[in-house]
């Protein structure tokens, strides 16, 4: 009986049998309560994480095709893309020899024509319809409107004047008005974006 209550009195560290199932199952346990836990969890943000996605019609927009065959020389399109205008323009000889005669040192933010547009489609300019000071659409694209001193483009909201590179030339717009990604995917089709 002795022993016995000697046993005892050692408590379970001698009985090591009984000890190390219990550390397995309560380990066991525990990894399953953190594993139903972080399952738990996915369920719950992966919704939350998928109505975060672009939408269809804004995936629908990431890219615009345009047609650009009956655009004569001199004239431009307004086209929308990811909802904002975009201006294209079938340059002039002439236009295209007042851009490239302009020395980069006189320019805000030198780019040269042929950094604007594509090669062997010089005549071609494509630039978001955007002003770079605070966002307004300038005139210059449609018959009629004003183009300002330089031929190109011209904010009235605070009087950003662009050449006809639409690079700023005078006014507060601190850069040139953004050329998008585009591509020729055919001589008359256009895909911006």
């Amino acid at each position: 009986m002795m022993a016995t209550k000697a046993q005892s009195a050692e408590g379970p560290a001698t009985t090591g049998h009984a000890e190390g199932d219990g550390v397995r199952r309560r380990d066991f346990l525990n990894v399953a309560a953190v594993s139903f836990a972080g399952v738990g969890t996915v369920a719950a943000l992966a919704p939350l994480i998928v109505q975060m996605a672009p939408s269809a019609d804004v995936l629908a927009m990431a890219t615009t095709e345009v047609d650009i065959s009956k655009v004569q020389p001199g004239q431009g399109i307004k086209t929308q893309w990811r909802k904002q205008p975009v201006f294209v323009r079938n340059l002039m000889p002439r236009e295209i020899a007042e851009a490239n005669a302009v020395p980069l040192s006189e320019l805000r933010d030198p780019e040269t024509l042929a950094q604007r547009t594509k090669p062997g489609h010089a005549n071609w300019l494509i630039t978001l319809g955007v002003c770079t000071h605070l966002g307004c659409v300038p005139l210059g694209i449609g018959e009629g409107e004003n183009r300002g001193p330089y031929g190109g483009y011209f904010c009235p909201c605070h009087g950003s004047m662009y050449d006809t590179a639409a690079r700023i030339r005078q006014g507060p717009a601190p850069r040139n008005l953004f050329v998008p990604d585009y591509t020729f995917t055919t001589p008359t089709t256009v895909t911006i974006g």
